[in-house]
Parts: C-alpha cells; sequence; structure tokens
C-alpha cells in the first residue's frame, strides 16, 4: 500500500483532518483534533505510526517483521508499520480502522456518539 493510496482512505473517514504539525516531513491525520496516524514523509522505506491496542500491537510485532514498536512514540500504544510490502495491504487498512476507532473510542462523549453515527452512514 502506498502513501497516497493511505491518504485517500484516511480523508475519506469522518471528520479527519490532515496536517504537519512536527514539521513539513510528518504527515499527521487527526480525528476531531486527536492523532491517529503520523508518518515521516523523508524515511524510507516509509513508516506510519498507527494507535493499537497493547495485546494486539505485540501479537502483531511478533507475526510481522514489518511492524515494530512505535518511532518517536509511547511503544505501549503504538506501531511503525513499514510501507515495505511486508504487511499486507488489507492487513495495514484494518491497522487503520483500528487506530482510527481507537481514538474515537477515547473522544468525549458527544464528539464520539457524532463520528460514530456519520461511520454508520
Amino acid at each position: 500500500m502506498e502513501i497516497d493510496e493511505i491518504r485517500e482512505f484516511c480523508l475519506a473517514l469522518p471528520e479527519v483532518t490532515e496536517g504537519f504539525p512536527f514539521g513539513e516531513d510528518v504527515l499527521v491525520f487527526k480525528v476531531v483534533g486527536k492523532m491517529f496516524f503520523a508518518c515521516n514523509l523523508a524515511k524510507y522505506p516509509c513508516g506510519v505510526n498507527l494507535k493499537c491496542e497493547p495485546s494486539k500491537a505485540l501479537d502483531l510485532r511478533d507475526d510481522y517483521d514489518g511492524i515494530v514498536p512505535g518511532w518517536h512514540m509511547n511503544k505501549k500504544h503504538w506501531n511503525t508499520v513499514l510501507l515495505d510490502g511486508s504487511v499486507p495491504s488489507d492487513l495495514i487498512e484494518e491497522l487503520l480502522m483500528h487506530s482510527y476507532e481507537r481514538v474515537v473510542s477515547g473522544l468525549k462523549k458527544a464528539d464520539r456518539q457524532r463520528v460514530q453515527e456519520q461511520l454508520k452512514s
């Protein structure tokens, strides 16, 4: 999966914004102001940081060489997924959604309910 495909996928989700809060090379996607994705575009191969449930994060790291503890992130809650072809595209999409949903679940009740309703439609 290429970064352009990932960008399209993320921007299609409800209430997602993109920005470069950490410099011109670090692309960040947020839902209602909370980050669920970060990627240093200057690194090759590109790796994307995604939020993940802690036990699932450990299992993924055991199963895939291209999934490692989150670079510059809390290693318990974030993984870096390398876009080097070692992780299947369908799994990357699943992990993007998992990260998004983890962040949505931590939003204030009104924001969470609004976003969840938009996901259903």
